[in-house]
């Protein structure tokens, strides 16, 4: 009898090395030259590799059941060999600099090596650099590694990237789906207006529990529930704590009521009724709540669930660690929590043992004097 053993399936992996690194120093991102520069003046150090190889730990199991091709260096080679994997390094790179013109030229490649998925990490920009080069009929998944993840073609963190790969290398996922590709301009993002478009569509491995989903933005209708609960949490401030304010417009009535400058897209702090920091870094925040008692004020990503991961880095383990999950305070309008059918909040803060810590069951308040338990999971 002859024995038959299936074509080895084709993974390629293309990381952004810069992506995500804008967070922690509250600058919303980092497409362009000039922003990296200024993300790195202020200390951001690259966080997309790490994320990649917790993806990779996931695919060790089935290794030599796939060929793995690459970017070369630190888009992607450098976390293979990192990994144990032996890979195929596609393209070259100038020493020291990468652009979104390189992954768009290394995911064409690849698509034309015969890839049966492409595994990315990145942020918005980063998906659309890939729909770009590969259209709509090419299988891809992204890693979660930017600040700005609006897009449904990411999976919920990195470990579950992996996961859904392994399951797609196995034939154990035979389902793709069409996922939007969203991007906004970062120079509105920054003047705290949020424009979001819509790109196109990326072919995904469909697995409900395992892909993010697509963001949904606050409606207008929102609004009076909005001041509800910034009345309730008024009611309830205690000034012998510092306030850490997040980012999201369920907040924005909360300070205008307070009648304090804010930043809508950034993260505050307040203190005794006065604004105290404004859009900080995570080590702003640090060196502001280090000596003082405070608590965490947080809004859900509508449609997504996050709390922490996206959006808002600059709420890293540190902070998070300083401010304790019993300080944690969740609003949420009773639409956002529907937005989410059911499904649990989120956190991906890049540190197992801080999501570890934040699961749980919690109050959210979702109007004046009403609240509901809500579950928190990584």
């Amino acid at each position: 009898m002859n024995s038959f053993k299936e074509k080895p399936k084709i993974c390629g992996l293309i990381i952004n090395p810069v992506a995500g690194m804008g967070g922690a120093v509250g600058l919303k991102g980092t497409d362009g030259e000039e922003i990296l520069k200024k993300a790195i003046s202020l200390g951001a150090v690259p966080r997309a590799e790490k994320r990649t190889i917790q993806a990779l730990e996931m695919l060790k199991t089935v290794k030599d059941e796939f060929i793995l091709l690459t970017g070369p260096g630190p888009m992607g080679q450098d976390a293979a060999v990192k990994s144990g994997f032996n890979c195929k390094v596609i393209g070259s790179i100038n020493k020291g600099k990468t652009s979104s013109e390189d992954t768009v030229k290394i995911a064409s490649a690849m698509k034309k090596e015969g890839a049966d998925i492409i595994l990315f990490a990145g942020g918005d920009g980063t998906a659309r650099d890939i729909f770009k080069a590969v259209g709509r009929d090419q299988v891809c998944l992204g890693i979660p590694a930017g600040v700005k993840i609006h897009s449904a073609v990411y999976a919920r963190n990195p470990v579950v990237a992996g996961e859904l790969v392994s399951m797609f290398i196995q034939s154990k996922i035979m389902t793709c789906v069409e996922a939007e590709v969203l991007d906004i301009n970062e120079e509105e993002y920054r003047k705290e207006r949020l424009n979001t478009e819509l790109f196109g569509y990326l072919k995904v491995p469909w697995e409900k529990s395992r892909l993010q989903r697509l963001k949904a933005g606050s409606l207008k209708s929102d609004r009076h529930a909005q001041e509800a609960i910034a009345h309730h949490i008024i009611e309830e401030i205690d000034n012998r704590f510092a306030y850490v304010i997040g980012a999201g417009s369920t907040l924005k009535p909360l300070m205008e009521l307070l009648r304090l400058d804010f930043s809508l897209l950034g993260v505050d702090i307040v203190y005794k009724n006065n604004l105290v920091l404004k859009d900080g870094t995570e080590k702003d925040i640090i060196n502001t709540i280090k000596d003082i008692p405070c608590k965490l004020i947080i809004t859900p990503i509508g449609g997504q669930g996050y709390i922490f991961g996206r959006g808002n880095l600059q709420l890293s383990p540190k902070v998070i660690k300083i401010i304790g999950k019993e300080n944690i305070i969740i609003a949420a309008t009773n639409r956002k929590l529907q937005s989410l059918r059911g499904a649990p909040l989120l956190t991906d803060t890049g540190d197992t043992a801080t999501d570890e810590y934040l699961e749980g069951i919690y109050r959210v308040i979702t109007g004046y004097h009403q609240t509901t338990m809500y579950r928190v999971k990584k």
